[in-house]
Formats: C-alpha cells, sequence, structure tokens
C-alpha cells in the first residue's frame, strides 16, 4: 500500500506540474532542451503525457483500476529512464526509483496481468 501511495504521489505531482508549474525546473541545454522543445512544438505532446501520469496517479492514489494504472504508469516509467539514460543522466536515480516502484507494484499485482501474457 505505501508503494502504491508512493508511486501515485509521484505521478500525481508531476504531472500536475506539467500543467501548473509548481516545481521549479532545471534549466536544459543540447539534446535534453531539443527533445523536450520538439515534444513542446507538438501543441500536444506535454499535455497529454501530463493527463497520463494524473490519471494514473489518481487512480493508484483511490486504488482504483490499479492494473489500468500500473499500466499506464509503466509506459511513462520506461520512458522516463530511457530519456536520462540516453540524454540526461543526471536524472536517472528518480526514473529509476519511479521504474521500481512500477516494477514491484506490478509484481505484487501480478494476477492483474496474467491474461496479457
Amino acid at each position: 500500500m505505501v508503494l502504491r501511495i508512493l508511486l501515485g504521489l509521484i505521478l500525481l505531482v508531476f504531472g500536475a506540474n506539467k500543467f501548473f508549474l509548481f516545481l521549479p525546473m532545471p534549466p536544459m541545454e543540447g539534446a535534453p532542451a531539443e527533445f523536450m522543445g520538439a515534444l513542446g512544438n507538438t501543441g500536444y505532446m506535454f499535455p497529454l503525457i501530463a493527463l497520463t501520469e494524473v490519471v494514473a496517479g489518481v487512480l493508484l492514489l483511490l486504488n482504483k483500476w490499479v492494473g489500468l494504472a500500473l499500466i499506464l504508469a509503466a509506459i511513462i516509467s520506461v520512458n522516463i529512464v530511457a530519456f536520462h539514460l540516453a540524454l540526461d543522466p543526471s536524472g536517472v536515480g528518480l526514473a529509476a526509483i519511479v521504474a521500481i516502484l512500477n516494477i514491484v507494484l506490478m509484481y505484487a499485482n501480478w494476477k492483474k496481468f496474467k491474461t496479457l501474457f
């Protein structure tokens, strides 16, 4: 339960931050800045990512549709880890925490995923 709530809070806070910008963002240069700029220029990617994070976070916090929430969180966490491994290794620590929480929770809820595999 603690891990589910922790992952839910992380997703909710960082997703909401993409809408309301209440957490300071460190300046980016080079490839990470170009990648984020390209996502921003689409006009829909950041809102879509933020909405996905918020929905997954709320579902985890409410303990509703946890399987769906964990699948959404897995999509997000894979991309967070890939971004940091490829473009911004300094942030890979938090990315790894999110991914590990997601993996542990998926393992704990494996019965909900058996039919998928």
